[in-house]
């Protein structure tokens, strides 16, 4: 075997790997669902008028979170990269926490604030909440690599504070603003679990709509309208967002970021005092809904938290509260290990391309499972794996690959950076001295890199232990996990389920803060999210 061949044959490898569980597991029912449903008649369903309100809905609210985002995550941005102010590290976990928390978390937390009549609002602030973190760690990832020389003499030549800022330092930052800008959007219009529990059923977006049609209506058809409508404005999101990446990393970066932070100056304690207050907004939910928690008709107690060795009022879950979040920590391992297990092979594949449009279109391929419908792959799921030796649709490793599906993205946008900064002329080397492909990632790649992938690993295990998107779809009544215990539990009338309820997402919550904890150490300085 030459050389050339024994380079490429581990690359063909994972990349077979990489693209059979994305057509297994997303393509191949994702067409299967849209398929079903165009053999009726879903045309109808794009020329009705109240699908465009629909549409104009979910672009709207999607539209509004976003500038909410940006507003409120500039000033974290420009704290994280530019002031040495004690606390930074504590920051960046209080920044990062609203980001990993379950979806069904945040809209409980914001029905504590808002009550159980909450409106557009509600919906859009708490889309906010959950995207900040995107916004301040994209943003200050680039702005804590730029010159402060340049509009230092920007102000030399006698420029305002704010003229230096809008003529040299905003259009440097506009690739991560796109970038950030196109992310928030795309997660805003995609958002289930946020709209479910706050739009009361009156207020819905496309991604409620597909779920309303499919499991309830049995309306095909339109989901599979809706479907398409959604699948291209994702498309186009993921679009921008690869564009303004792309215009990210080759931006120009003058200086570490050690070397551009220094303590607040004049005007910029502002700064700092509108970052204290957007860290305020973002803890509200989070202490309301802790409060909540531990409060009930007769003043304040801990029946929610005992609850949870019992199955709810007149048992409304077929299982226990504690058992419920045994089956999220066992899903949870399974989906890490294999989002781990196909990322990494994905982020190799990416690597070794060198045509960079065929390394952009698979990357962009493999992004697709985070905007599109849960409830369309789900349902798709149902269709498909039946027809497969063992039938998965009841194995119980079908709601973990369905959680892998919308880790993995994540995984690879952490890992590839990492893979992509280690210096090629190292594999070269250790190729030169007779290593083989294998063993050079194992010698070269796998020490620099292990640190980002153990807390990858870590990142995956919150992002599934809360995901209810497909899990609510595909979990059986005698096996939910813990977020679908708490959408059963809201369904159902009675004060103990409202505790049980409300308990079980304060279990969730402190979870999701130790493992975000741990991730900060691990990755010390480096952004969890930039890389999106």
């Amino acid at each position: 075997m030459n050389h050339g061949l024994r380079r490429r044959l581990p690359v063909a490898l994972a990349a077979v790997i990489v693209l059979g569980f994305l057509g297994l597991f997303f393509a191949w029912p994702v067409a299967a669902i849209v398929g079903l449903g165009l053999r009726g008649e879903a045309g109808a369903v794009l020329v009705e008028p109240s699908t465009w309100r629909l549409v104009g809905f979910t672009l709207g609210q999607a539209a509004a979170s976003t500038a909410v985002a940006l507003l409120a995550g500039l000033p974290l941005a420009y704290v994280l990269a530019r002031l040495a102010v004690p606390g930074r590290g504590l920051l960046r976990v209080a920044v990062t926490v609203p980001f990993v928390l379950p979806t069904i978390v945040v809209g409980m937390a914001f029905r504590a604030l808002f009550g159980a009549d909450a409106g557009v609002l509600a919906i859009v602030l708490a889309n906010a909440f959950f995207n900040v973190a995107v916004v301040a760690r994209t943003v200050s990832g680039l702005w804590s690599h730029l010159d402060r020389r340049m509009e230092d003499a920007a102000r030399s030549l006698g420029a305002s504070r704010l003229r230096a800022f809008t003529s040299v330092t905003l259009p440097a930052l506009l690739p991560a603003l796109g970038s950030a800008a196109s992310v928030v959007f795309l997660f805003s219009a995609t958002s289930f679990g946020v709209v479910l529990v706050l739009g009361g059923g009156e207020l819905r977006t496309l991604e409620t709509e597909i779920y309303l049609r499919t499991v309830q209506l049995l309306d095909l058809p339109g989901a599979a309208a809706l479907s398409l409508l959604q699948l291209a404005a994702v498309v186009a999101a993921l679009l921008v967002a690869t564009v303004a990446r792309r215009r990210r990393e080759t931006a120009l970066r003058l200086r570490a970021p050690s070397d551009t932070a220094r303590r607040p100056q004049g005007a910029e304690w502002w700064v700092v005092g509108l970052a204290g207050l957007v860290l305020c907004g973002l803890g509200t939910p989070i202490v309301t809904l802790l409060l909540r928690s531990v409060s009930t008709r007769d003043g304040w107690g801990l029946a929610g938290y005992r609850a949870l060795l019992g199955t709810g009022q007149n048992g409304t879950l077929e299982v226990t509260g504690l058992e419920a979040a045994l089956n999220s920590v066992r899903t949870a391992v399974d989906a890490t290990w294999m989002a781990l297990l196909f990322g990494l092979l994905a982020s190799f594949v990416l690597v070794a391309i060198r045509r960079r449009a065929v390394a952009e279109s698979l990357d962009l391929a493999l992004m697709l499972p985070l905007g599109v419908s849960a409830v369309t792959v789900g349902f798709g799921y149902l269709i498909t794996l039946g027809s497969l030796p063992g039938d998965l649709r009841t194995s119980p490793l079908l709601v973990p690959f369905a959680q892998a599906l919308v880790v993995t993205p994540l995984v690879i946008r952490m890992v590839l950076p990492v893979l992509r900064a280690i210096d090629e002329r190292l594999r070269q080397a250790a190729a030169t001295l007779g290593a083989g492909p294998w063993r050079v990632r194992r010698e070269i790649d796998v020490p620099l890199a292990a640190r980002t992938v153990l807390a990858a690993a870590g990142f995956g295990f919150v992002i599934a232990l809360g995901e209810f998107g497909a899990t609510g779809f595909l979990a059986r009544p005698d096996a939910p996990t813990l977020p679908v215990a708490i959408a059963r539990l809201l369904g159902r009338p009675g004060e103990l389920n409202s505790q049980l309820a409300y308990a079980a997402c304060t279990l969730l919550m402190i979870v999701t803060v130790l493992g975000v904890v741990l991730i900060e150490r691990l990755r010390g300085r480096t952004d969890a999210v930039e890389e999106f």
